[in-house]
């Protein structure tokens, strides 16, 4: 049985199989962030230039503030009144929501893609296939040296 045993040994390390593909795994995941800044600014509001004028049968009077300005004259009994706006541009404090949204997909997609073959293999090429050229090659070595020095009893390797 000693004998035997390292062609045990390589018959049983020749035995392998393909290689087998994973089935096809498709997974996909959305993370959505969402985030909300509050800016402060400030916004310059720009006043028109108004002009009106009054006649009237008053005594005189001069208006001004920060916006307008009153001129009043008297003429052969008349008040005539004129009002002008002054070129202003006023300071307002605004608050604006920036809102910033971004999603990120995550995608892990395994493909297999199928090949025809132009011919099948016959069963030499797929038994080569199987096994192996280099085991096929040891087996058929071991099996000659076994024939040669067991049934012919032609001893190469006695010193």
């Amino acid at each position: 049985m000693n004998k035997y045993l390292p062609l045990l040994l390589l018959l049983a390390a020749s035995a392998c199989g393909t290689v087998r593909t994973l089935p096809v795994q498709d997974s996909t995941r959305v993370e959505v962030r969402t985030e909300v800044r509050t800016v402060h600014d400030t916004a310059f509001v720009e006043l028109l230039v108004i002009v009106e004028r009054v006649s009237t049968l008053d005594t005189a009077s001069v208006l001004e503030n920060k916006y307008a300005k009153s001129a009043a004259s008297v003429s052969d009994g008349v008040l005539h009144h004129s009002l002008e706006t002054k070129p202003a541009r006023e300071p307002v404090s605004v608050e604006k929501q920036i809102v910033y949204r971004d999603s990120l997909v995550y995608r892990d997609r395994i493909v297999t893609q199928t090949v025809e073959v132009e011919k099948k293999l016959s069963w030499w090429e797929s038994l080569k296939l199987k096994v192996g050229g280099l085991a096929l090659l040891a087996i058929a070595l071991l099996v000659a040296y076994f024939l040669i020095t067991h049934i012919i009893n032609l001893k190469f390797f006695k010193l």
